[in-house]
């Protein structure tokens, strides 16, 4: 897959596996995709969660999407280092997308969002006919 064909990927299987550390301890969590573009692959957690706490200390993680089809699996999984974003067109864009946020919201105000945005990540294509393949990286 090149560039653009791994953004697609991504936008068409949006529900991924994010790895943090805390410490020395590895943690992975399921995860929504808001959008993957040119721009970087754009997320969001809430404040009280212990994934902000964790992307607060050590902003480096690891992305595992996958078109979930047991015969034909593809996984991307991508690296990088996050970086939070402060953009308040961008939470209300967000939310307005998401109505499982909006009681939320409503209650804690966009404060508490927390969006980040991976730029610049290496993506690997693992498939089970490439599985004892060399990786190939592609950078996004």
């Amino acid at each position: 897959m090149n560039k653009q064909e791994i953004l697609d990927f991504l936008n068409s299987n949006p529900i991924f596996q994010m790895a943090t550390a805390d410490g020395d301890t590895p943690h992975v969590r399921g995860m929504l995709l808001y959008r993957a573009d040119e721009n970087g692959i754009v997320f969001n957690t809430g404040k009280i969660k212990d994934l902000y706490h964790q992307l607060t200390k050590n902003p480096k993680v690891e992305l595992c999407f996958s078109n979930g089809i047991f015969e034909n699996l593809i996984q991307v999984r991508i690296t990088g280092t996050v970086e939070a974003l402060e953009d308040l067109d961008l939470k209300k864009e967000i939310v307005a997308k998401r109505d499982f946020l909006k009681p939320w919201i409503d209650k804690v105000g966009y404060d508490q969002l927390a969006v980040y945005v991976l730029r610049k990540g290496s993506a690997t294509v693992w498939t089970m006919a490439t599985n004892t393949d060399p990786k190939e990286y592609i950078q996004l």
